[in-house]
């Protein structure tokens, strides 16, 4: 179990095959058995499991600049082994080298999945259908550096002459959470110094409300907007790029096209034909999933220009610092096997349906959000690999909000209502310290903000009884009210700090996360066709819209339902366009 692996792995190491449609479900197995007895025998409370030290001890793990101190899970020594025999039932770390080698694990679409090789060194070798991919991943890298130094320099010029100050990334899913997320948590600190003088948007829900909130601040002579579609042909975000091109053609005229805008794509014939020179579409693959894509074209164009690419470099050095831990670190020690299978045990043996994430930290904001379609786009799933019915839960409703927010806000549910597993996200030092406890404060405001950190997790686990409520005498009708039940598991990250190295860390801890939990399932982590019956009958709905608001058409062929709520909304006339 504790044998290390080369990275990426060998041909040889890859001794197990991916499952086939004839492997029988993962509850079948005598792991899954096995830790079902386990939770059925009963686990003590967490309370009286915190009073074990050398539990305590055992349940923490540290990779670099990341700690992981998983001892507030309902869990014991026991648990963890029986875990990691699952792990081993089920080929976790196997899928993974298999993953690395460009095996197309993404059985029912018939692709790789190689995310990992995205944040790949030179010298690193990933393979699709027996052809390198780390030489045409550097290539694209060596293209975003050489445009987005021209652009940030001033050698680039809009249509006016003036240099270009401002981006807006038109994308939606996969082509914008995952840059977002990043964006806002470089905003603070010494990457935002790179930042200067530079505005970058997200420009995604197809709502007009939407267009006028990315482009109000923005002035057409100094601003670049980017259209990240792999086909050029997702409706929300080619509708939006049509609007941002009449916006800047309306303004500079049509020459200026060229000049203010440019393409993530694979699509180059389609990016010609809409204006953009197909030297500035930044290209990506199939084997790069939406949701795993900002260490692409897809996020790391968009945050070159406003970073730099040498800040967005260190970003991808530390999601390749993850990959390599992954595949190589003990199970003890390896973080994303470890919140992998805690995950499982909380929602399938738990009975948990959803988890938090708590980042104590402003510039995080953005990483709930993100990780709520990396993993329920991935593992909202009802179906193995071989299609058969799961006949155990899978899958997390994920949320969250950034630090004392959410205590204001979901905690309550937290400690008194349903069991939420909670992701607890911190930072050792703050990039923005304000210290006043020269001027009377207690404590530092960074020093403020973490006491919640470290308060919020032991509250959740120990809880308040009838008998501690009676010593404080509370009244006796109040005693129910004022209960905590405690044994509410969580995980705590304490990171260093907030830069670009461990943001990437951070993300690819997530990804992987996720990656584990669906591997131990069996279902495939990689397909999102659930996403895809909403689209089709949109198209019905929009072409409706287009008869009736055209020439009047009768509303036919919905329901009854459908059919008055669309009377409804065509009764009104559009009013005038804004743009």
């Amino acid at each position: 179990r504790d044998k290390q692996i080369s990275f990426p792995p060998t041909p040889e190491q890859l001794n197990r095959a991916h499952p086939t449609p004839s492997m029988p479900l993962i509850d079948s197995s005598n792991a899954w058995k096995a830790l079902k007895a386990h939770k059925a025998s009963g686990i003590p409370h967490l309370k009286q499991l915190m009073e074990d030290n050398k539990r305590v001890d055992a349940l923490n793990a540290t990779f670099e600049g990341i700690h992981l101190d998983y001892s507030r899970n309902c869990v014991t020594e026991k648990s963890m082994e029986l875990l990691f025999d699952l792990a081993d039932e089920a080929n976790v770390i196997g899928k993974f080298k298999e993953m690395a080698a460009g095996k197309k694990i993404n059985t029912t679409e018939g692709r790789a999945v190689m995310h990992m090789a995205l944040r790949s060194a030179p010298t690193d070798k990933f393979e699709v259908d027996g052809k390198d991919v780390v030489g045409p991943v550097h290539a694209v890298l060596k293209k975003i550096k050489t445009f987005s130094d021209k652009v940030r320099s001033g050698e680039w010029k809009g249509a006016t002459g003036k240099a270009i100050t401002s981006v807006v990334a038109i994308g939606i899913g996969g082509s914008y959470l995952g840059a977002e997320f990043v964006a806002e948590a470089l905003s603070t600190g010494p990457a935002a110094k790179n930042a200067s003088g530079r505005t970058l948007e997200f420009l995604a829900n197809v709502d007009p409300v939407a267009v006028e909130r990315a482009l109000r601040k923005l002035d057409p002579e100094t601003t670049m907007a980017i259209v990240i579609s792999k086909t050029f042909t997702t409706a929300e975000t080619m509708l939006n790029a049509r609007t941002v091109r009449k916006w800047i053609v309306e303004a500079l005229g049509e020459k200026a096209v060229p000049l203010h805008m440019i393409a993530c794509s694979a699509s180059p014939d389609k990016v010609k034909d809409f204006g953009i020179n197909p030297d500035n579409m930044f290209t990506f693959w199939n084997w790069v999933g939406g949701r795993y894509s900002v260490s692409s074209a897809v996020g790391i164009m968009p945050l070159s220009l406003h970073y730099g690419f040498e800040t967005m470099a260190e970003f991808l050095k530390g999601a390749r610092s993850i990959d390599r831990h992954l595949l190589s670190a003990p199970p003890r020690e390896n973080l994303p096997l470890l919140m992998g299978l805690l995950g499982v045990w909380n929602s399938s043996f738990c009975g948990h349906a959803t988890r938090a994430i708590a980042c104590y930290a402003q510039g995080m904001l953005k990483l709930a959000p993100h990780i709520q379609q990396v993993d329920m786009e991935s593992n909202g799933k009802r179906v193995a690999l071989n299609g058969e019915e799961l006949t155990f839960p899978a899958g997390e409703v994920n949320f969250g909000e950034p630090g004392t927010n959410g205590q204001h806000s979901f905690y309550q549910l937290f400690h008194q209502g349903r069991v939420v597993p909670v992701d607890f996200v911190g930072f050792i030092k703050s990039n923005y310290p304000i210290d006043n406890t020269k001027s009377g404060e207690t404590v530092s405001n960074h020093d403020e903000l973490m006491s919640n950190f470290f308060a919020q997790p032991d509250a959740l686990a120990y809880g308040k009884g009838p008998e501690e409520l009676k010593k404080e005498g509370v009244a006796e009708e109040l005693i129910p009210h004022k209960t905590f039940p405690g044994n509410r598991p969580s995980n705590c990250l304490l990171v260093d700090a907030c830069t670009p190295y461990t943001v990437g860390q951070v993300l690819a801890l997530y990804e992987h996360r996720t990656g584990v939990q669906g591997f131990v399932w069996g279902i495939n982590s990689f397909d999102q066709f659930g996403v895809e019956l909403g689209k089709v009958l949109g198209k019905k709905v929009r072409a409706q819209l287009a008869k009736t608001r055209g020439s009047g058409a009768k509303i036919e062929g919905f329901n009854s339902s459908t059919t008055r709520m669309l009377q409804m909304f065509t009764s009104v006339s559009n009013p005038e366009s804004k743009l």
